[in-house]
């Protein structure tokens, strides 16, 4: 059994998707891999999610330590900014695995 933030996962794998499962965190991850995006630029990227389900993504992957949330407020308008911490950065090879291998499976597709 293996815990994390409080929660418990039968297997290291189950983990692992726990945190970055689903149809939008790892796209998330994967658009973040490079710089600091905010909100509507991520949006933009993403233009089918809803800005509720980004919206609570988001919260989850930084309640997890796998993204951060920036404010800046020194002057208006208010700016938000998310970035992959120091733990989320670890994930990066696993998202270009998975982005790989969604290339390789359009590449080699039978019908």
């Amino acid at each position: 059994m293996y815990q994390f933030k409080g929660k418990e996962y039968p297997c290291c794998a189950s983990l692992t998707m726990g945190i970055i499962g689903g149809k939008w965190k790892t796209v998330i991850l994967f658009h973040l891999r490079e710089s600091a995006l905010r909100y509507n630029e991520l949006r933009k990227e993403m233009p089918t999610v809803t800005e509720r389900t980004l919206s609570l993504q988001l919260k989850t992957l930084e309640e997890d330590g796998i993204i951060k949330r920036t404010v800046y407020t020194s002057k208006p308008p208010l700016k938000v900014e998310y970035s992959l911490t120091d733990f989320g950065k670890t994930l990066i090879p696993v998202i270009m695995s998975i982005a790989e291998w969604g290339v390789f499976a359009v590449e080699n597709q039978t019908n």
